[in-house]
């Protein structure tokens, strides 16, 4: 039935564009309560920042949307007078200005709704509770940045402000702004729309731009801090300059479109209004930009700004956001029906009274280029236009007016005028009803209908906004509906990182914070699903694999009894016991001769007994380690090395009476031979014991684990505690040696007789070499040789000795006894006293 009318309508109004009409005059209407309105009609052509007298700013470009969306008001208005149920008896009227989306703009209108009504003037009072400003309620502006201006000043006089578009997050803050209410909900519910969008087809390598406006950054902003939570990565982020007649917007302009090629991102979302958008986009296009996803949001998706931009189909895939909103029955038969009113004289005479008596020539004339246009320059906005949150807004201050005159459906009993803060309390708690639909504003004075996903289908040329989707509390959307750009229809990648498997860290990737690499994580460490950017130590007792996502216990490393190793060294020692107790054997059957004699006698039977102790301690160093075995090990050491040592002392001692000193060897040989050499064998190894008390009293050896050698195993060695105490202990025992060296090592004996000190010489040579290599091993190495170390230390110190002073002995006892007289061995150091006293 509409059809008809509206074609008749569209008829009559391109017949009569041609003369000027009264449309302007259609904002201002009297009433018993006056409802203000801020509406963007028009925009700025001028360079504000050259403004330099506080003159009127003149809107000369008209903006369709924002007329169209005043006219969603007086429709509201005009329905909500003709009802007999919401105010019956009450009249609401309108007074509704041109914002210009600029605040230097919007203040004027803003000011004059303040002033005391009847008057131009603000009151200056203490208490503002019976103050009555111009109008009882605020619907818009548009714009957050607006907002951000006007909802201060409405909120000190607490004049209710209802916004149909405003969505920055900052004026969710009631404390701030108690008195702003919206019909739209905030920015966050749309960011996180877009990031489930981004999550459902596995884009994380996007570019992210807004206008650098209240509503660009504030979006942006909380894109980036959402975004960041669900492993998008922002490849690059940039903000359009508002302010196009700038020079240096181009230039801005360029290097966007320059950054974005450099990232090589298949996804751009774009937070901004219409004509920064126009502007990137016309830009993107001269520059050759290759085909993108371009996410959007309502500000510009819906706008012809941009659906119009020649060759705009070049860019890509267009998808965005729009609010979910019903239309508006009636709306477009009431525009018509005004366009055609506005060309008639009589209806426009009448307009004029009624704008009179509104007393708002303080501002001049409205929207001077609404008069030029007719029905077919609205027409095509006019069916894509969302009127639905204008009407929602006035709607539910009707509702609130409503309660607090006591109404019912028949009258509105309440005499005296209502304050504009007493309307909060029903608009605060109270759903409300627009359109047949109910409606109520949560805690940060929002609603939230939630949102359409739309997609720009393109058919020869027409574009048609095709639903794909929608969001409120979860995400739908129909792939199959949505063709893109690329060769096969199918929705191109834009990754910069894929997801890591478990046992994968993400590796921060150049200078993107959340692009990454999946790394394995190394030994030791594993990886934990409540921190996936890094990969968490092991604890000290336990171990991991790489790429592990668990610890594992340690086992115990030491040198074990049935490992080849240590069968190598116990039959190596063995070997060692064994000549040793044949060597003793051997010097006990003989131990009469001269060579026995003349080698020390029984104190060479002591000396292998403490050699052969000295080989069986190696077993000390085999097996699980404990304090108590580490604590012996080093002072049985040094007590079996110091008994052989102190034999070859009292040996040395005797060699150097008989060379260095002759007339004084009879006078003290008694104390180096018989039974008082067992003295000083007594006294030297007293003397080794007290270092072992200082030892352990300083800090003896005791097990430490060590868990940083070895990658999967605990490593149970014996540390030495205190150096000083182990080099003053085993110090002693190459005092003797030395001692025993230097009385020895320039001895020289004639050819008939046997070199006994040569032997003692070479024995405390091999010792000083083997400790070289011992202590120069033994102080850097931390696995298990270190015990290999001590057991090859007491071997080869056993055999060097064996090697050097006993065995070439047993092969004269053995081999060669026609050798073993007493000629040959009796002061056989020397020639013979009496001979060398001629």
């Amino acid at each position: 039935v509409m059809v008809p009318e509206l074609l008749l309508g569209f008829s009559l109004g391109w017949a009569a564009a041609l003369k000027p009409t009264c449309l302007s005059a259609q904002f201002r209407r009297p009433g018993d309560y006056i409802i203000g309105g801020l509406f963007p009609f028009g925009t700025v052509t001028v360079n504000l920042t050259a403004r330099s007298e506080p003159t009127l700013v003149v809107c000369e470009r008209l903006f369709v949307d924002g007329l169209l969306w005043a006219l969603g008001m007086k429709f509201a208005i005009d329905q909500i007078n003709n009802s007999t149920s919401l105010l019956p008896g009450v009249k609401l009227g309108y007074d509704i200005y041109d914002t210009c989306f600029e605040p230097v703009v919007v203040l004027q209108p803003s000011l004059l709704f303040l002033t005391q009504n009847g008057t131009t003037g603000i009151g200056v009072l203490c208490n503002y509770t019976d103050y009555q400003p111009r109008v009882t309620a605020v619907i818009g502006p548009h714009k957050s940045d607006l907002c951000l201006v006007t909802a201060k000043l409405f909120s000190f006089f607490l004049i209710p402000q209802v916004s149909y578009g405003a969505s920055s997050e900052k004026l969710s803050n009631t404390e701030v702004y108690p008195s702003f209410y919206r019909t739209v909900p905030s920015d966050k519910k749309l960011v996180e729309a877009v990031v489930l969008l981004l999550n459902k087809f596995g884009w994380n390598w996007i570019a992210t731009i807004g206008s650098d406006d209240e509503y660009g950054r504030g979006a942006q902003g909380l894109f980036l801090s959402i975004a960041g939570n669900h492993s998008i990565c922002i490849a690059f982020e940039g903000l359009i300059p508002t302010d196009l007649a700038d020079p240096k917007a181009q230039n801005q302009l360029e290097d966007t479109i320059k950054l974005i090629n450099t990232t090589k991102v298949n996804i751009i979302v774009l937070f901004a209004f219409s004509q920064p958008a126009q502007a990137l986009l016309e830009q993107s296009i001269r520059m050759g930009l290759s085909e993108k996803v371009w996410i959007g949001t309502e500000a510009w998706i819906l706008s012809d700004l941009t659906s119009s931009i020649p060759n705009i189909q070049s860019i890509g895939t267009v998808l965005g956001f729009i609010m979910k909103a019903d239309t508006v029955p009636g709306f477009q038969k009431y525009v018509a029906d005004l366009f055609t009113s506005v060309q008639q004289d009589q209806f426009c005479q009448e307009s004029r009274e009624f704008t009179h008596l509104v007393n708002s020539d303080a501002l001049g004339a409205l929207c001077q280029e609404c008069d030029r246009i007719g029905l077919h320059n609205v027409s095509p906005a006019l069916s894509r236009s969302q009127i639905h949150p204008v009407y929602v807004a006035v709607y539910s201050v009707a509702h609130a007016l409503h309660r607090a005159l006591g109404c019912t459906h028949h009258a509105c009993p309440r005499a005296s005028p209502i304050r504009s803060w007493q309307l909060l309390h029903s608009m605060n708690t109270l759903p409300f009803t627009a359109n047949g639909q109910s409606f109520r504003f949560d805690q940060s004075h929002s609603t939230n209908p939630g949102y359409k996903l739309i997609f720009w289908s393109w058919e020869n040329g027409t574009l048609t906004y095709l639903p794909v989707g929608d969001y409120e509390e979860s995400l739908y959307i129909n792939k199959s509906q949505i063709q893109f750009h690329t060769a096969d229809r199918k929705e191109p990648t834009s990754e910069c990182f894929r997801h890591c498997e478990p046992g994968q860290f993400k590796q921060i990737k150049g200078f993107h914070l959340c692009c990454y690499d999946c790394t394995d994580c190394p030994g030791n460490t594993f990886w934990s699903a409540q921190d996936s950017s890094t990969c968490t130590p092991c604890p000290e007792h336990q171990w991991s694999p790489l790429r592990s996502t668990q610890c594992y216990d340690r086992s115990e490393r030491y040198l074990f009894w049935n490992e080849l190793l240590t069968i190598t060294l116990l039959s190596l020692m063995s070997i060692t016991v064994s000549l040793t107790c044949l060597t003793a054997a051997l010097f006990l059957k003989n131990i009469q001769t001269p060579l026995v004699q003349a080698s020390g006698g029984k104190l060479n039977l002591f000396a292998l007994f403490a050699l052969t102790l000295l080989c069986l301690s190696c077993c000390l160093y085999i097996g699980k380690p404990s304090n108590t075995l580490c604590m012996i090990q080093q002072i049985i050491y040094a007590l079996c090395l110091n008994g052989c040592f102190s034999t070859f002392f009292i040996k040395s001692l005797e060699i150097t009476l008989v060379t260095e000193f002759p007339r004084c060897a009879p006078t003290f040989l008694r104390w180096v031979t018989g039974r008082r050499a067992w003295l000083l064998v007594a006294l030297c190894l007293l003397a080794e014991c007290l270092f072992c008390v200082l030892y352990l009293h300083l800090g003896p050896d005791s097990l430490q684990p060590d868990y940083k050698s070895l990658p999967s195993e605990v490593l149970l060695v014996c540390r030495t505690q205190s150096w000083l105490a182990f080099a003053l202990m085993h110090g002693y025992n190459s005092c003797v040696g030395l001692v025993c060296f230097l009385c020895t090592f320039m001895v020289q004996t004639s050819g008939k007789k046997y070199n006994v000190a040569r032997g003692i010489t070479f024995a405390i040579l091999i010792y000083f070499i083997i400790w070289i290599f011992f202590v120069a091993i033994f102080a850097t190495l931390k696995t298990v040789f270190r015990s290999v170390t001590q057991i090859g230390t007491i071997l080869a110190t056993s055999l060097g000795i064996l090697g050097t002073y006993y065995i070439p002995k047993c092969y004269i006892i053995l081999f060669k006894p026609d050798l073993n007289t007493v000629d040959y061995f009796q002061y056989s150091i020397k020639e013979e006293p009496e001979e060398d006293s001629q």
